[in-house]
């Protein structure tokens, strides 16, 4: 069985130490396949949580890879945040949306952050033509026969949590990942955890959202997930902080199927 953790939103400057050291303990403990971590390793992506987020990253000791997220673009500074916005991220290069090897899966990462958009809210989702083009490329590419994950911030579309993600092309994106035989997308953003079976044209895709290990929590205490995987299958289960037993969530079927 191959196990990986699916952890999000940690928002290095509003972290929640004691959910950070209880998500380390269960890497160390553990030692999952891989970590898949959807975006928002900062608050204000400033550089002190950076080199926070690099160190608790390198501690690891884990096969990683990071999508970006929303906070994790200048907040402060429109120059940086125009001109230069991922500068920062150079610090995790080692990591980010690097491709995991583990035989039988692909993780495929897709951009849905933005610099600007037509909108008064910057924080909510956004897929871009570019960054679609840039994940079916490599999907393109993907051995037959492995499970398909793709790893990203926003929901592509929304899945009756609390917050939301408001994701613009989302629902285009989620129809061409479908198409092009995609099992998952992981995403973050909301800070509570979701399994939602999503029938996109006949297709069966599950949309799965982590927590937060920040202070910054919703209706959920600080959680991750647990992605187990065996035999061309798998299941979530959801890790809330503060409960010593978990269950496994069983994927809920969304109330209208697209297409």
């Amino acid at each position: 069985m191959i196990r990986l953790f699916h952890v999000s939103d940690v928002h290095f400057g509003a972290e929640d130490r004691a959910a950070v050291a209880w998500f380390d303990r269960a890497v160390k403990a553990e030692k999952p396949d891989a970590i898949i971590m959807t975006g928002d390793l900062t608050m204000r992506a400033r550089s002190r949580e950076f080199e926070q987020a690099s160190a608790w990253l390198e501690g690891l000791q884990r096969p990683t890879t990071v999508e970006v997220g929303n906070h994790d673009l200048p907040y402060f500074n429109p120059f940086a945040r125009f001109l230069m916005p991922y500068h920062r991220y150079k610090q995790l290069e080692r990591v980010i949306e690097q491709p995991l090897d583990i035989r039988g899966i692909t993780v495929v990462p897709l951009k849905t952050t933005a610099r600007f958009q037509m909108r008064f809210n910057w924080s909510k989702g956004f897929v871009g033509k570019k960054a679609l083009q840039t994940s079916l490329g490599l999907l393109d590419a993907v051995p037959k026969g492995d499970l398909v994950f793709v790893a990203a911030h926003h929901p592509l579309i929304e899945a009756g949590t609390r917050s939301t993600g408001k994701t613009r092309h989302g629902r285009e994106a989620l129809e061409a990942l479908a198409a092009a035989g995609v099992d998952a997308v992981l995403s973050g953003h909301v800070h509570d955890p979701f399994d939602v079976e999503e029938v996109v044209n006949g297709r069966t895709i599950r949309l799965v959202g982590a927590g937060t290990l920040s202070v910054r929590t919703r209706d959920n205490p600080p959680s991750f997930n647990e992605i187990r995987i065996q035999d061309g299958k798998f299941e979530t289960i959801a890790r809330r902080m503060g409960e010593a037993d978990y269950t496994v969530t069983e994927p809920q079927v969304a109330a209208e199927p697209v297409g």
